[in-house]
């Protein structure tokens, strides 16, 4: 594999290669608002701005940065606004998942000729320092994919973005970068999504679980690039006695979207740790888990009083073992909610622990009267 192709084997086709997440945008009711939550509760800098003071007159766009990871917020300035619309429709979510790459063009004219619908032809953005170069394409609902080349650019994000220099006091979390992004799809739309990524981008299909409880069920396959740097597990609605947890999101959500956000921790205790002393909420985890979690695990070298303290579930795989938790909802909507991940070289998605999510979403479901 050279630096700009990846090659897919079971297709025999080669691919522009993405290097990884660029940025991730949420449209928003508030940005300023947003941006002081993500600053204030999950250690994140504002690093630049576009909007009135920058020559934008219909929304507003504030980026944030930890270490690799970075956030678009994105809101209107007006009711007649797609953006406003979108907020209307969805709630503060997910709106593009943007990825570096050496070609846009060639990005670009890829995916689309295997079947992605484009929504903004290759562009080129430019100030004094220098350009960008990108391109968009429609993915599920009303999420897009966006394409970036900015070898070119030496400016704080995009052209038309001014920098933001006055920090404050940083508050130190230790969220170092996007570990994957999961999808929440309508019933028999898995296979598609599957496909999608397949076919559009040379993905191929890593792992995949199905799991039921007393209340409902839910099917789930994760896809990624060859080099594992982008992965999207996708989750759908299974039959079953009750309205899943994955119901719910789409109910409220009104349509497929992200579900949540895996951020990669080096140390997940400290990062848990901080974000409770925030005031960021998990779900609870029952102590019973933890009885048998040697049974599950084996002897692994953690505070086992730690996690258990926090609700840090531990799973483990044929390469090693990780260690996740999951935040209630950001929003008032029971939609987007964070994972919190540490791995120590395991390379799955704590296929053990999954039942034990999904029944801890279901009673917070349960109380929510969703059910």
């Amino acid at each position: 594999m050279n630096e700009q192709y990846s090659y897919d084997l079971h297709r025999g086709q080669r691919f522009t290669e993405l290097k990884g997440f660029d940025y991730i945008e949420f449209y928003v009711g508030n940005a300023s608002q947003a941006a002081h939550f993500f600053r204030s509760a999950l250690g994140f800098k504002m690093t630049a701005r576009a909007g009135l003071e920058t020559g934008g007159r219909d929304h507003v766009s504030i980026l944030l940065e930890q270490n690799d990871i970075r956030l678009l917020l994105t809101a209107a300035l007006g009711p007649e606004s797609a953006i406003a619309e979108h907020v209307s429709i969805h709630g503060d979510s997910i709106k593009d998942i943007a990825f570096l790459v050496d070609d846009v063009k060639a990005a670009f004219n890829q995916a689309v000729a295997h079947g992605a619908k484009p929504v903004a032809e290759p562009t080129r953005l430019q100030d004094n320092h220098g350009h960008v170069i990108k391109a968009t394409v429609a993915a599920y609902g009303d999420t897009v994919h966006s394409f970036v080349q900015r070898d070119a650019y030496r400016g704080p994000f995009l052209p038309g973005y001014q920098a933001i220099t006055d920090q404050g006091r940083e508050r130190r979390i230790g969220l170092r970068e996007v570990d994957h992004l999961a999808i929440s799809a309508e019933a028999g739309m898995l296979d598609e999504l599957v496909e999608f990524y397949c076919d559009v981008f040379g993905f191929h299909q890593s792992h995949e679980e199905n799991i039921a409880s007393e209340h409902s069920a839910m099917n789930s396959k994760v896809v990624q690039n060859s080099t594992g740097r982008i992965k999207f597990p996708i989750v759908e609605p299974a039959a079953g006695k009750g309205r899943s947890q994955i119901s719910e999101y789409l109910s409220y959500h009104n349509g497929p979207g992200v579900q949540h956000i895996a951020l990669l921790a080096d140390d997940i205790v400290t990062s848990v740790r901080s974000l409770r002393d925030n005031y960021i909420e998990f779900l609870p985890t029952p102590g019973s888990y933890y009885d048998l979690l040697e049974n599950h695990v084996g002897k692994i070298d953690i505070d086992q009083k730690a996690i258990r303290e926090l609700g840090i579930l531990v799973d483990r795989d044929e390469w090693g073992y990780l260690m996740q938790t999951f935040t209630k909802p950001l929003h008032n909507r029971p939609t987007i909610f964070l994972e919190i991940i540490q791995r120590n070289d395991a390379r799955g998605f704590g296929a053990g622990n999954i039942k034990a999510l999904f029944e801890a979403l279901e009673r917070e479901q349960l109380q929510r009267g969703n059910m």
